[in-house]
């Protein structure tokens, strides 16, 4: 398919993007000088210069859809592993892409939310969000997710604070999720309360030898 397109580029159709575009771009420049020779030899780079012109847009737009298409072919089949909670083929599939466009940010965002990486999932929604900000999804995803971590957060916080003992665990975001009973620990308010009770017992103590 495009064979006469391919032709008059002067390249294959194997050939890289990279490749076609530094073989258009060279030969363009050749017949954007030979368009002003005199007589039917200009006339003729004329002619040529427009039949590459139109040859490489073809090429082009017919690659550009044809990648397109094979993307979301891709994606549906990352989707698919991330469903059959298969994240390594999923991960696979995701590091064999050479362009990474806001839908790869997306879904690989998906597979760190699913191996609970929060941090890295909110990093990767980001850019995809950066990259298409009118994309609804990408919204909507990020913000149940940071709100999601801010409830996670908040009940960390509640677990720290309400003297609840053992449990604990590391939690994702590199803190220490779980509870503990603060009057246990050295230094705290049940040592203070225990020191201050054995002082007014040695006081006691005196105050009856004394009288005696």
């Amino acid at each position: 398919m495009f064979e006469k397109q391919y032709k008059i580029i002067g390249v294959s159709p194997e050939v890289s993007d990279a490749e076609l575009d530094a073989a258009y771009a060279e030969k363009k420049k050749r017949l954007e000088e030979d368009r002003f020779l005199d007589g039917e030899a200009g006339n003729a780079a004329a002619k040529e210069l427009t039949e590459l012109n139109t040859a490489y847009t073809e090429v082009k737009s017919y690659r550009k859809e044809h990648a397109r298409v094979d993307e979301e072919g891709r994606f549906n089949e990352i989707d698919q592993a991330i469903r059959a909670d298969d994240l390594v083929k999923a991960q696979e599939i995701l590091d064999s892409f050479n362009d990474r466009p806001a839908e790869w940010h997306y879904m690989q965002a998906v597979v760190f939310y699913k191996k609970n990486w929060m941090n890295e999932s909110k990093k990767q929604l980001e850019i995809a969000k950066e990259m298409a900000p009118d994309n609804e999804k990408y919204k909507k995803t990020y913000e149940r997710l940071t709100g999601k971590m801010q409830s996670e957060d908040k009940k960390d916080d509640s677990r720290f604070t309400s003297g609840s003992s053992g449990g604990g665990r590391f939690s994702d975001r590199g803190g220490y999720a779980g509870g503990y009973d603060e009057s246990q620990q050295m230094g705290g308010d049940g040592c203070l309360d225990f020191c201050c009770r054995m002082a007014i017992c040695n006081l006691c103590l005196n105050c009856m030898c004394n009288c005696r």
